[in-house]
């Protein structure tokens, strides 16, 4: 997208990016909420999250396509917002999967298949999408493709049972209130573990969000040289992160602890994001690389099971992981939001790393509080 927008706006492309993240989460957040909700009301022959899964992938996919054939930045950012209205009726009912499935002295486990899922899908694209920054809108065909397969998949793959003749709950005000609405019984610490979460992407997609133009205008690189390191920085991320990422769930199971895993690896990635604030050198971006690769494979792996945790109501698990999840969506709005914000008053991406290492810093002291996971 960054790539795209250097072709048809590139007078604009920072405040552009800002503003796709900024729309395309907005729709995310509140798409993760309902999406949830309806996925946990569906009784079908498919089961209550199937259904709701293939819907998403035909919708994200049609919608990449439209995007990856206009050159409107209006038009753009209409198309991103319904790519993502789509993309989360696909991630809504998934991440609900864990609850419905997964007893809770095996979720450090589960959720680092999850984790090492996410790891493949974020760097892995990251190291694809760097082979197209010359060429963008081959890159969105390809991967419309991909979408379009997310959903089905999953159907196939893992199916559910049906649940047609499931009880239903009578339609009520009440039933709106436990279904759409934010949990208000026995939420604390499931509230802060979303103020982790939140602080926690806020300060990794404030830098990610933003790797092209700190490649190429912070650091002075030329756009091929800015793929090729982003390329590199992918493959080390995905290979950290992989490794470290698989590894961590389980030990988080045998230990039966999640606390003191979710917090080091919040540090880890503070860390960090202050090398390139006091080395603008591309070899500085590739040991935050390695460092992130680290923190983000544990903390993906690990944070997923504690969130599950934390639960206050299993019955409301998709639309309360959706509320969750919320803190990616609220995360990659103000993360660029920020960057672009600082960025524009100290005109350089220098101070951008600081606040950064801070948000991620505070999110790590955000889980200590939690008291129904060790």
């Amino acid at each position: 997208m960054p790539a795209r927008l250097e072709q048809i706006a590139p007078d604009d492309k920072v405040a552009l990016v800002a503003v796709l993240a900024i729309t395309g989460s907005i729709v995310a957040m509140l798409a993760n909420i309902f999406f949830g909700a309806f996925s946990d009301l569906t009784r079908s022959r498919f089961g209550r999250r199937a259904p709701w899964m293939i819907v998403g992938s035909v919708g994200a996919s049609a919608s990449l396509f439209a995007l990856s054939a206009t050159d409107s930045p209006t038009l753009v950012i209409v198309w991103w917002m319904v790519f993502q209205l789509f993309l989360n009726a696909i991630a809504a009912p998934l991440l609900a999967t864990l609850a419905d499935r997964i007893p809770a002295a095996k979720r450090g486990t589960y959720s680092a298949v999850y984790g090492v899922g996410v790891i493949v899908g974020v760097f892995g694209s990251q190291i694809a999408a760097s082979g197209f920054t010359t060429n963008p809108v081959s890159g969105m065909v390809i991967f419309a493709v991909i979408v379009l397969l997310a959903g089905p998949l999953v159907a196939v793959i893992a199916p559910e049972r049906s649940n047609r003749h499931d009880p239903r709950e009578p339609f009520s005000l009440s039933m709106i209130g436990r279904n759409f609405l934010l949990p208000t019984r026995g939420a604390r610490d499931y509230y802060f573990a979303l103020s982790g979460k939140l602080l926690f992407v806020v300060g990794t997609y404030s830098i990610t969000g933003y790797q092209l133009f700190i490649l190429t205008d912070y650091m002075k690189l030329s756009l091929a040289e800015a793929g090729g390191t982003i390329a590199i920085m992918g493959l080390i991320q995905l290979g950290t992160a992989l490794v470290f990422g698989a590894i961590s769930g389980p030990i988080s199971d045998r230990l039966g602890r999640r606390k003191p895993l979710v917090i080091g690896s919040a540090f880890v990635v503070a860390i960090a994001s202050l090398f390139p604030f006091f080395v603008a050198e591309p070899w500085a971006m590739i040991v935050y690389a390695l460092l992130a690769g680290i923190g983000s494979g544990v903390y993906n792996s690990v944070d997923q099971a504690l969130n599950t945790d934390v639960l206050p109501d299993p019955d409301n698990a998709a639309k309360d992981l959706g509320i969750l999840n919320m803190a990616n969506t609220g995360g990659q709005i103000l993360g660029p939001g920020l960057t672009s914000g600082i960025a524009s008053l100290a005109g350089s991406f220098g101070p951008v790393f600081i606040v950064a290492a801070i948000f991620t810093g505070v999110s790590a002291l955000l889980i200590q509080p939690i008291r129904s996971t060790r």
